[in-house]
C-alpha cells in the first residue's frame, strides 16, 4: 500500500482487514508478520538514510563502504566484485565509485599484477565515515530493541535468521537488487 503525502498509512490491523476483504484466502497471522517485517525494514532504511545523510554519504555509498570493510584488511576489491556483491550493473557500480572517489572515500588504482584490472580501496576518510555510521547505527539499534529481554533478542535473532536462510535457499540469486536504484 503506497502512502499518499498527508494521508496516514493504515495500521497493520486495517491493512490486514482490507486484504482479507479483497482476498479471502489470506492467513492474517502470516500477513501480520510479513507486513510488520516489511514496514520495519522500510522505516529502518529511512532512519539509516538520515544517519548517513548527516555524514554526507548516501545509503548506496554506505553499502560500498560496508562491502569493502567486510572484505577485510586492506579493504580492497575489484569493481566487478563489488557490483556482484551489491547486485548492481557494472555501469551503476562505476558511477557509485566515481562519486565516492571524488569525495575521498575510496581510491581507484590499477592492479600492479594485472594492469587491466582496477582495485578500489577504502581510504582513511572512508573508514572513518563507516565507523561513525556504525556508531550511530548501534545507538539506533539498541533503542529499537530496548524493550526486548536478552532471551527475546536471542529468540528473535534465531527466528529471523531461520527465515533469512529459507529465503536465501529458495532465492539464492536474490542478494542484490532487481534493478539499479542509482
Amino acid at each position: 500500500m503506497a502512502e499518499t503525502p498527508g494521508v496516514p498509512e493504515p495500521t497493520l490491523d486495517e491493512q490486514i482487514a482490507a486484504y482479507q476483504r479483497e482476498f479471502q484466502d489470506l492467513d492474517p497471522q502470516v500477513e501480520q508478520i510479513v507486513s510488520a517485517l516489511s514496514r520495519l525494514n522500510r522505516r529502518m532504511n529511512v532512519a539509516y538514510g538520515r544517519q548517513t545523510a548527516d555524514l554526507g554519504i548516501s545509503n548506496a555509498e554506505w553499502e560500498v563502504l560496508k562491502a569493502l570493510v567486510l572484505s577485510g584488511a586492506p579493504y580492497r576489491m575489484g569493481p566487478s566484485d563489488l557490483a556482484k556483491r551489491l547486485g548492481l550493473t557494472p555501469a551503476a557500480m562505476t558511477h557509485r565509485i566515481d562519486r565516492m572517489h571524488a569525495q575521498g572515500l575510496v581510491t581507484r588504482e590499477r592492479d600492479e599484477t594485472n594492469r587491466v584490472r582496477v582495485i578500489v580501496e577504502l581510504t582513511a576518510e572512508g573508514r572513518e565515515k563507516w565507523l561513525e555510521a556504525m556508531r550511530r547505527a548501534t545507538v539506533f539499534e539498541e533503542e529499537l530493541l530496548q524493550d526486548l529481554s536478552a532471551g527475546e533478542r536471542n529468540a528473535l535473532g534465531d527466528v529471523l535468521t531461520r527465515l533469512l536462510r529459507r529465503v536465501e535457499h529458495a532465492q539464492p540469486d536474490a542478494g542484490g537488487r532487481l534493478s539499479d536504484l542509482d
